[in-house]
């Protein structure tokens, strides 16, 4: 090989190693929702995230006077699941910085394509999306 062809063999190596691929920033660590009713924790689950539900602002159902259970999910066999310790998200990286995958949501019982962007130590943007509808909400950092 000669000293040219091996300095560009060996640039290119070099700059794949400074550049590389997108990593997706680390939203690992516990986030209040944005109406404050829950508290995420956010885990590393294999090359995923995770996110369960570690914390509610109301633990006790009004009218049942139980802890709130997942009634509204589609599945008979899994209504009677606790909301507290529940997942309700697993994501991988989307390779642009964000992570993506279903989210679901307890108060309505459907899965939604979702998506979580890190935009600062403290505020971690959640994105979910119905058909043609998409909304997001900011979640705050309350333990990393």
């Amino acid at each position: 090989m000669s000293f040219c062809r091996t300095t560009l063999v060996t640039l290119a190596l070099m700059l794949g190693f400074i550049i590389g691929p997108a990593n997706a920033a680390d939203p690992t660590g516990t986030w209040l929702t944005q109406n404050a009713d829950a508290r995420i924790r956010v885990t590393r689950c294999g090359n995923n995230i995770c996110g369960t539900v570690v914390w509610l602002k109301d633990p006790i159902d009004a009218l049942t006077g139980k802890p709130p259970v997942d009634d509204k999910n589609p599945d008979p066999s899994m209504r009677n699941r606790k909301i507290l310790g529940l997942v309700i998200f697993t994501m991988a990286s989307d390779g642009n910085g964000g992570w993506a995958g279903g989210i679901y949501n307890s108060d309505d019982g459907q899965t939604y394509k979702g998506k979580l962007v890190l935009r600062s130590t403290k505020q971690l943007e959640v994105q979910g999306c119905a058909g043609a509808f998409c909304g997001s909400e900011t979640w705050g950092n309350v333990r990393r």
